[in-house]
């Protein structure tokens, strides 16, 4: 049967990292499902005592407890431990009863399906870290068996910690190189300015301080004024000003195609884990 709203269903992760510590806080901070119906497992003690701990929910190191207390499953660990973790929950699963998200980089619906029970229910989510804050980007897309009810449910779960958009699966690697790992990009991007900064004399933490607030207000000016980019870079370039200087300097060396390549790459990097 269809799934109904995830406020009445108990939650489930299997992993307990980062991505699955911001979904757990997204879901208790929005109070779309109360403590005492999540559970997590993980190999970690040390992660597993700190979700009881400083979330309040049940940790265990058993992958069964968690399918068989939770109806939404969410599956968090590295790509190259799916085959393994879903094989071995495998006869428990009841397609009739769950639905498994899983947050694993590359690795399709069709490779979930193909080690769980004829019938399962699987959605592919590409979240990113920022969910820790709960500002994150999600996009998901369903499995073979996976209906709307399930879209939905996934979306708001999702949505607790994120923006979530709908795509076609094909799409999930280039979301996965452009929002997935984007993070880092930005990260990246804000240790080279943080440097210059401190080149010219600031300290470490006023030229970290200025860094990041400046991409924290230019990326909510994006949001907020529906502007694109390269009309809200104009406005700011005054003709022979330092602006210019500054963004002649970025197209010399190349920065844009080098940035536009390293997305290319995180894709292409995205469907080898898949194929692995």
């Amino acid at each position: 049967m269809p799934a109904t709203s995830i406020k009445s269903r108990s939650l489930g992760l299997l992993g307990a990292g980062n991505m699955a510590e911001a979904l757990v806080r997204g879901a208790l901070k929005t109070g779309l499902v109360p403590k005492d119906a999540v559970i997590a497992s993980d190999i970690s003690a040390e992660r597993r005592a700190f979700f009881e701990r400083e979330l309040g929910v049940r940790a265990t190191p058993d992958n069964h407890a968690v399918v068989r207390r939770a109806d939404v499953l969410v599956l968090c660990v590295k790509p190259q431990q799916v085959d393994e973790v879903l094989s071995g929950i495998k006869a428990e699963f009841d397609p009739q009863r769950h639905v498994l998200a899983s947050i694993c980089a590359g690795v399709t619906t069709a490779r979930l399906e193909k080690h769980l029970p004829v019938g399962a229910r699987t959605v592919r989510v590409m979240p990113n870290t920022p969910m820790l804050v709960g500002l994150g980007a999600a996009c998901i897309a369903g499995g073979a068996y996976a209906q709307e009810a399930d879209l939905a449910e996934i979306e708001a779960l999702f949505s607790s910690a994120a923006v979530v958009m709908r795509v076609k699966e094909p799409l999930l690697d280039a979301v996965t190189g452009l929002s997935g790992s984007g993070p880092a990009y930005l990260f990246y991007l804000v240790e080279a300015m943080t440097e210059a900064g401190m080149a010219e004399g600031l300290t470490q933490e006023d030229a970290l301080k200025l860094s990041a607030r400046t991409c924290l207000g230019a990326a909510k000016m994006l949001e907020d004024t529906g502007l694109p980019p390269d009309e809200l870079r104009r406005r700011v370039t005054s003709p022979n000003g330092t602006t210019q200087a500054a963004v002649e300097q970025l197209d010399a060396g190349g920065v844009k195609a080098k940035l536009t390549a390293a997305v290319r790459r995180a894709v292409e990097r995205s469907r080898e884990l898949g194929r692995s």
